[in-house]
């Protein structure tokens, strides 16, 4: 065995193939190689749709329903507590429409705007720069402002970064000033441009990347010591040409990531209801969502290609579920139930298993909209199973990842077949280690052995996620019904701890 394979830190997953409930093994090697799970996967996304900003996020400071500034405090605690470390704003297919400073300066004076692309909603610019930089500040969580490349100018992105980043000195600044904000926001996630191969002006990837060159080039510093972060608009799914020409042609001192889209949709054409869907349904959602391993390691190869120190990060800025809009809901509003508690754990997982290429993702969207952590309905609010597993999962940000390899059991249905466990691990900076697992299978529970000694672990508690239906979801009625609760599932046995984890949950140990 090579010396290199020695020094890795692997996890080795035995299957035992004549058992109806395949067991995994899980052992450990020590590493040198130590990478981060960057914070900024757990990254969230609100665009102008639906009732996303006007209506979830947003009440406006005239509202019964308690507030700061306009924003609901109740959402506020949920955001805090669930540690969001960025939220990208204003979109989306949006942003590309967007002209930053009609949504500035007093609230009588902003222009009305007609949302082309969602609903053709008229919105009167209520909710602009100002007021989501200071829910940011608000919530705890750093800014990823989505600049207008489809139908703006340099001038028009340079600008925008001056007036919410330089201290003063700039026409930019002054007018911050004016607006009420002495001190700059300091914003360091810059998109220079969203869906450029789509709504953001149908370009090909050559064209865009001149474009992006000459954007990225105008766009300032921001004074001080914060260098910005620029993250060009990535492929669409297994585009990998999007993603070979991006790396090849724009310099390396011009980026410092390139973004990437992926929804777990099998059937765009029909994509079907959020709650009312059979196991043949579930298998197809499932399917897409594993598929992000694959998109992962696909393009993590070509950015090895001509950045193999792994300088440029990956940013899946856009992820989720995505089904049909509820008869009589706001657009693209969705429910949210265990199916897509599976797409969480199962994503999380993978994006946590390759932080040494992706530094960033956002789920899309964080309030009202398709896999949203929060639903409203006037002054009632419900976190999502959703919810519940990203903040189970928030353990893993910053922390030092364990690599695993996984030889996973399969889930199988019509003689298809997926893994059906999916695990990642992290060990934190009070040495405690943390292990997300996620069994997709609907009717079969899962076995994972892990080697307590190996870890380094004494003693070691959980929680799980479940349900009785994997259709089941929070309502505003029943905001309770599926929450996170103490697993006991496990025993341990000569320092050998075996896991028992139902069909369609997600658990996660702690183990010190």
């Amino acid at each position: 065995m090579k010396k290199l394979f020695l020094l890795s830190c692997i996890f080795i997953v035995c299957q035992n193939v004549s058992s109806q409930n395949k067991a995994t093994e899980v052992t450990l090697v020590k590493t040198e190689n130590k990478a981060i799970i960057n914070k900024h996967i757990y990254g969230h996304f609100a665009e102008h749709l639906g009732k996303c900003i006007y209506g979830g996020l947003f009440v406006g400071e005239d509202s019964n329903i308690s507030n700061t500034k306009g924003v609901r405090n109740d959402i506020i605690k949920a955001l805090k507590d669930l540690k969001v470390p960025n939220l990208r704003w204003p979109g989306g297919c949006f942003a590309d429409t967007y002209h930053w400073k009609d949504g500035i300066g007093p609230k009588k004076d902003r222009p009305s705007i007609v949302n082309r692309w969602w609903g053709g909603t008229v919105e009167d610019n209520s909710f602009g720069t100002n007021e989501f930089l200071d829910m940011c500040e608000m919530i705890g969580a750093e800014p990823y402002l989505a600049g207008n490349v489809g139908s703006g100018s340099p001038r028009e992105l340079d600008e925008w970064v001056q007036y919410v980043n330089y201290e003063s000195g700039s026409p930019m600044s002054e007018l911050r000033k004016k607006n009420g904000r002495e001190k700059p926001w300091k914003v360091t996630l810059w998109g220079v441009g969203n869906e450029m191969w789509g709504c953001g002006g149908n370009m090909t990837a050559e064209f865009y990347a001149n474009l992006y060159r000459q954007y990225a080039t105008f766009i300032p510093d921001g004074q001080g010591d914060k260098k910005l972060f620029r993250i060009a608009s990535g492929a669409n799914g297994d585009d990998y040409h999007w993603t070979e020409v991006l790396m090849r042609d724009i310099p390396k001192g011009l980026i410092e990531a390139v973004a990437l889209h992926w929804y777990s949709v099998s059937n765009w054409e029909k994509k079907g209801s959020s709650v009312k869907f059979d196991e043949k349904q579930y298998f197809e959602t499932m399917n897409a969502a594993v598929k992000m391993e694959e998109l992962v390691q696909k393009h993590s190869a070509i950015m090895d290609k001509y950045d193999p120190e792994k300088k440029i990060a990956l940013i899946v800025d856009e992820w989720g579920g995505w089904y049909d809009t509820e008869e009589g809901a706001s657009v693209l509003y969705q429910q949210n139930t265990m199916r897509d508690a599976m797409i969480a754990g199962v994503t999380l997982n993978v994006f946590n298993n390759h932080a040494d290429r992706v530094k960033g993702a956002n789920l899309a969207q964080i309030v009202n909209v398709l896999q949203a952590v929060i639903l409203t309905d006037k002054e009632k609010m419900v976190l999502t199973p959703t919810y519940h597993v990203m903040k189970m999962y928030n353990v893993h940000q910053d922390a030092v990842l364990i690599p695993l390899k996984i030889e996973s059991p399969k889930y199988i249905f019509d003689n298809k077949e997926l893994p059906a466990v999916s695990v990642s691990a992290s060990k934190d900076k009070a040495d405690l280690t943390h292990i997300s697992l996620v069994n997709i299978d609907l009717k079969k529970e899962n076995k994972v052995k892990i080697n307590l000694k190996e870890l380094g672990i004494k003693s070691i508690k959980g929680e799980v996620l479940s349900s009785s239906k994997v259709q089941d979801y929070n309502s505003f009625e029943s905001p309770n019904k599926i929450s996170p609760v103490a697993f006991t599932k496990f025993s341990v046995k000569n320092d050998t701890l075996e896991v028992t984890i139902p069909p369609f949950s997600v658990v996660v140990l702690e183990g010190k």
